[in-house]
């Protein structure tokens, strides 16, 4: 008896295509970045420049991991899970505690927001890579799955368990595929997440600086 066992998940085969191979404007744009899946445009490294017009940095990127308070700081106001407001309020406390040193501690305290932001938007970048490249993978793997079980249709002498086995491997397989997908569609908004808490941070900054020195 000839066995037709339906293949659920299997369209999502197509949905795999789509998502791995470059769409259409990032192929256009960046052909050296094939495991990039996000319709964002990669930027690997941000420019300090983009984010931020206050005081130099230059030299603050070398020097804020020697003060110990701006340390401090950094690691409680860069988790992107502190609300940005909390953190512009006690960045300009910060700043604007010695008259004297403003400029300077602005300088670090932007030094240190930027190093340890760009450092944590380059692993969720490569985090993205890996997994776009573990996704191709299985999308073979579920394709080499896909081509047993509708032979195994075809064949009359098949085990109706053997069959319906192996379909629901592949109904599995689609589903996890499903879920690594939409997570890649969340996590492909936490670059621009990062970049834009820089670039919030830094004008309060900015913004604590150009007050103080108005009054």
């Amino acid at each position: 008896m000839r066995l037709s066992v339906p293949l659920p998940g299997l369209a999502v085969l197509g949905l795999a295509a789509a998502l791995l191979a470059p769409a259409p404007l990032r192929a256009a744009t960046q052909p050296d970045a094939p495991d990039w899946p996000c319709v964002q445009r990669l930027v690997p490294e941000l420019s300090a420049g983009t984010v931020w017009q206050g005081p130099p940095i230059d030299q603050a990127l070398d020097e804020w991991r020697t003060d110990p308070e701006v340390v401090e700081l950094v690691n409680e106001i860069a988790p992107r899970r502190v609300p940005v407001e909390t953190a512009e309020a006690t960045a300009a406390r910060f700043i604007t505690a010695d008259p004297a040193e403003q400029e300077k501690r602005a300088s670090l305290l932007f030094a240190g927001l930027f190093d340890t932001l760009n450092q944590e938007r380059g692993e969720v970048i490569a985090g993205l890579e890996r997994l776009t490249r573990r996704q191709r993978e299985f999308v073979r793997a579920i394709e080499a799955d896909a081509a047993r079980l509708r032979t195994l249709q075809k064949d009359p002498d098949a085990e109706p368990a053997a069959v319906q086995e192996l379909t629901n491997r592949v109904t599995w397989q689609t589903r996890i595929f499903e879920e690594r997908r939409r997570t890649i569609r969340y996590v492909c908004e936490v670059p621009v997440q990062i970049e834009k808490r820089l670039f919030v941070l830094g004008r309060a900054m900015q913004g604590a600086l150009q007050q103080d020195g108005s009054d």
